[in-house]
């Protein structure tokens, strides 16, 4: 038996199960398995799914014979007009024959029905009719039949009506169901078989199992390499997981191989799903999810250049987790987003807990977007003070959240979300400008001091940074000397030459840039000359052990060493005691952060702090 679908898109069919007329007055010659949905190809015209409603039996027999002989082999029979809709709902046929005149549910009814129906809507109708009343007829029309055909039906006739009323609505189909990239169904088909399937599953007391795949680097390769480039890589992605879908993992037993049961969509521009119907133990999704990552272990070609995908995959059944359709999704969503938070992706159960998480998340994001734009955002200051005089000599600026209750949420509970969302930028901008605020109202005051204001990857590589500084400094009107930008060094390996691009464009404005976290990245000292700096922050986790570890005394010597033979001012963080900043004062470093002389703190207690710098003497 042929597949519905050409090539390697097939929806399933399984074997044909020839039923007798039962005491419901209906008979079917129709797979157990899911219906199939029509695609373009010609030769798959004869897997349609055919029904019949009629009450003259003979009627129906007669014509389902004259089309067995055409090749057509799925038919259901309804002699009950009142059973018709429900057949429709479990059968979802191609192709409806309706006959006008029946007991106690009429043709008509039904047609309006079906056109009301959300499911159904579109179900191309050809009406039966022995009657050449042209009222009937024009009521028929009004309710959106798609064709007539006169009784008795002509077998030739009703071959050319059917098949090219099927054609027909295999072309719709290919355009409604199908992705023109991949040519994998769609996410609308998705929606309508997960449904079929979870009503099934329920009927039968069944399992069912459904992966989502997220491609989480797939939007770097397309903003890189371009739509026509991504798209290939996509296509191959795509035929690369079709491979590894298998029926015996997906349906929990053996099937022949012409009959696979292919339930790989496209649900998204970066993501695919998979239902596994029937899957008795919801473990073995481990092992379509494990071949998937397994084959997406090898690059793939780019226009010869070469790209590696790494898949994230959420496993989610029914009922274990979820009991309806929407539910089930979400939970299969969440899991594979969880699965994306691991550095090389992998495959993630959904669990209650995570799902807890999952919505704490979703919560705190919607209200991190309404603090931003509500001003539930504000500053505080951590002085930097000069290892030779003990005076301040800057700030840094960090930013924290009070919601309007008055809880203050600390940074590491929302600047991870900010920068997975892309919420950082506005956030940063917002620190930018309220920072060249403050730094006006001190300089207006005569206090001249830095203030340091950290800049994300994201918004680094944003490509409007240097323009959105310029016409910030210029809207404060603040001396921009005395403004300083901190940058990590992995954010300035990312891409070095533009780095490098970017930093001479910063230093250009006349302001100054800073290497923040210096040795939790790349950790070599010969990329202090790649860079144009004025100042270097070596890293709290070096200064922790200072006092005991004297390898960490050797290379902090060595940095400051090397830092000052390229002219760059040096500042340790995260100085806590005395003994600390002494060995840093005979080392030579310059200027220290830390709790030792203060956390970081509002604007009204770092005031008193700044009264020896009023003096309106620029230093």
């Amino acid at each position: 038996m042929k597949d519905t679908e050409s090539g390697s898109n097939k929806i399933p069919l399984a074997t044909l199960k020839a039923e007798s007329v039962g005491n419901d007055g209906v008979e079917k010659v129709f797979p157990e398995e899911m219906p199939g949905t029509l695609g373009s190809d010609p030769s798959t015209l004869t897997q349609a799914t055919i029904m019949m409603v009629d009450d003259e039996a003979m009627n129906m027999k007669a014509m389902r014979r004259i089309l067995a002989k055409a090749g057509y082999q799925r038919f259901v029979l309804v002699a009950d007009s009142t059973r018709a809709m429900a057949e429709m709902e479990q059968c979802r046929p191609d192709i409806l024959l309706l006959d006008l005149a029946m007991p106690e549910v009429s043709g008509l009814t039904i047609l309006e029905q079906v056109r009301n129906h959300a499911q159904l809507s579109h179900l191309p109708v050809l009406i039966l009719t022995g009657s050449s009343d042209s009222e009937t007829m024009l009521q028929a029309l009004d309710r959106g039949t798609t064709d007539f055909l006169a009784k008795p039906v002509g077998s030739s006739e009703l071959i050319l009506r059917v098949r090219n009323t099927l054609a027909a609505r295999a072309y719709q189909n290919q355009l409604a169901y199908y992705d023109a990239l991949t040519n994998l169904p769609n996410r609308s088909l998705f929606l309508d078989r997960l449904a079929w399937f979870l009503q099934r599953a329920e009927s039968n007391d069944e399992n069912l199992v459904l992966l989502h795949i997220l491609l989480p680097k797939f939007k770097q390769v397309y903003n890189t390499l371009g739509p026509q480039i991504s798209d290939e890589v996509l296509r191959q992605i795509a035929e690369r997981i079709q491979a590894c879908v298998r029926a015996t993992d997906v349906v929990g037993r053996a099937i022949d191989q012409d009959k696979e049961l292919n339930c790989l969509f496209r649900v998204g521009s970066d993501e695919f799903s998979v239902l596994c119907p029937y899957m008795s133990q919801v473990e073995n999704a481990t092992k379509v999810a494990s071949r998937i990552l397994k084959i997406m272990e090898n690059p793939f070609d780019a226009a010869g250049k070469e790209v590696y995908i790494s898949p994230s995959v959420g496993i989610a059944s029914y009922p274990t987790d979820a009991n309806d359709m929407m539910s089930l999704v979400q939970c299969a969503v969440g899991a594979s987003a969880q699965a994306k938070s691991h550095e090389r992706g992998g495959f993630e159960f959904y669990s209650s807990i995570m799902n807890s998480q999952f919505c704490q998340s979703l919560q705190l994001e919607a209200d991190l977007r309404h603090a931003i734009d509500s001003e539930e955002l504000i500053l505080h200051y951590q002085p930097k003070i000069d290892v030779k005089s003990g005076h301040i000599s800057g700030v840094e600026a960090l930013v924290r959240w009070q919601k309007p209750d008055g809880t203050l949420i600390l940074p590491d509970d929302f600047i991870p979300l900010a920068e997975t969302t892309g919420l950082i930028v506005p956030m940063g901008e917002w620190v930018l400008r309220e920072a060249c605020a403050q730094l006006a109202r001190w300089q207006v005051e005569g206090v001249w001091i830095q203030v340091a204001v950290n800049l994300s990857a994201k918004q680094f590589h944003s490509g409007n940074l240097v323009q959105v500084v310029k016409d910030t400094v210029k809207c404060y009107q603040v001396d921009q000397q005395y403004l300083t930008l901190e940058l990590t060094e992995s954010l300035l390996m990312e891409n070095a030459e533009q780095a490098i691009e970017i930093l001479d464009q910063l230093m250009a404005l006349g302001l100054r840039v800073s290497l923040d976290d210096f040795g939790t990245g790349y950790s070599s000292l010969s990329y202090l000359k790649r860079f144009p700096l004025h100042e270097l922050k070596i890293d709290r986790s070096f200064i922790k052990d200072l006092t005991s570890d004297l390898g960490d005394q050797a290379l902090v010597s060595s940095v400051i060493y090397l830092a000052h033979e390229f002219g760059l001012h040096v500042v340790a963080e995260g100085v806590e005691d005395e003994a600390q900043l002494e060995i840093l004062t005979r080392l030579g470093c310059d200027a220290y952060q830390g709790y030792f002389f203060s956390r970081p703190v509002g604007v009204q207690d770092l005031a008193p702090m700044l009264s020896e710098l009023s003096a309106g003497v620029k230093t």
